[in-house]
């Protein structure tokens, strides 16, 4: 039987594809099972949603006084200009690059299985801070079955790899697989190419489908000095090209790249808000993506005020505090000045 799912579920599913933050995911959840048309042909998804919410209430609620579940929470609430998983097989390096790029505190050791739950931290470029949460490993032998939903806040991911591992190939299908078992795909498209998102055909079928743009970071460049050939080689066997980057987290080579080129390809903007007659606030900007506008700004400054803007006043190379409506769309460095 034919789902034929309403235009309120439809709009409310796209929402929750465009949440990050788990409260928020949350509340569109409830909304979705709300306004789901109730029969045979939606039964799968019905529970579906039943089983999501329970997972994530129970994440977001805590460990239980008295409770047998305990240990860290398996979704990390996004922080910063965006939130970017690191993904990779055993012994790819990923916790150490975690530590350099964030200084974490997070567990590094030369054998496998070391992270055990999603460890986030903070990585600075320029003014802004992108959020890196280090992931389990992925392998057969370690299947992760929480993954899928630790993935649904975040934004893009690094596939961190071996380079010298003559069993990369081999690992990396075998990631691909766990992920696709747990609705998730990765691109090679990232959003400033326009191809980010959930997987052409399957958002009405399933609105749990994640595609997540990602970059392959080939590891432990310092042992071996052919390692973009390599690189070239691994993907031509994988049959995917996704971006790449060759790095080492022992000397740091290659790192200082990273997070310039994430926030190009992320799509960051950065707003600065003033009031009138008061110079900007330079230390802290909004963060938004390219193509989000005025409006989008009020409702970061205030979730209310997004109903009462009427315009703005806009400070950039080509604007000297015009006015500009709510539909328009900032650029990297604005200086905005919202006006009721």
């Amino acid at each position: 039987m034919p789902a034929n799912l309403s235009p309120e579920y439809k709009a409310a599913a796209d929402a929750l594809r465009r949440a990050r933050d788990p409260a928020e995911r949350l509340e569109h959840l409830r909304e979705m099972l709300r306004v789901i048309p109730k029969h045979k042909g939606t039964d799968h998804l019905q529970a579906d949603l039943k089983h999501r919410i329970k997972e994530l209430d129970e994440e977001l609620a805590g460990p239980k006084k008295g409770g047998t579940r305990s240990g860290p929470a398996l979704v990390v609430r996004p922080e910063g200009a965006a939130q970017v998983a690191l993904l990779g097989p055993p012994n790819s390096g990923k916790s150490a690059l975690h530590a350099k790029l964030t200084g974490s505190s997070a567990r590094v050791a030369p054998y496998p299985f070391t992270t055990q739950y999603p460890e986030p931290g903070m990585m600075p470029v320029e003014d802004i801070t992108l959020q890196l949460v280090d992931l389990p490993p992925l392998s057969p032998q370690h299947p992760v079955t929480w993954i899928g939903g630790a993935l649904q806040s975040a934004d893009a991911c690094l596939l961190v790899v071996d380079i010298n591992d003559p069993e990369a190939v081999g690992q990396v299908g075998d990631l691909q697989s766990m992920l696709q078992e747990r609705r998730v795909g990765l691109t090679r498209h990232w959003p400033v190419d326009g191809q980010a998102g959930a997987q052409p055909g399957r958002e009405e079928e399933d609105p749990f489908a994640l595609t997540l743009p990602v970059l392959l970071l080939a590891n432990k460049a310092d042992l071996d000095p052919d390692s973009r050939a390599d690189v070239a080689a691994l993907e031509e066997l994988l049959g995917v090209r996704y971006p790449a980057m060759v790095v080492s987290a022992e000397t740091g080579a290659g790192l200082d790249r990273l997070g310039p080129w994430l926030f190009d390809r992320l799509g960051v903007v950065r707003v600065y808000t003033k009031a009138p007659g008061k110079p900007p606030d330079n230390a802290r900007p909004f963060t938004l993506r390219r193509g989000q506008t005025v409006a989008d700004v009020a409702r970061l400054v205030h979730r209310e005020l997004v109903e009462s803007i009427k315009y703005a006043r806009l400070w950039n190379a080509s604007h000297d505090g015009q006015h500009v409506g709510r539909d328009h769309a900032v650029e990297d460095k604005d200086v905005i000045e919202l006006h009721e």
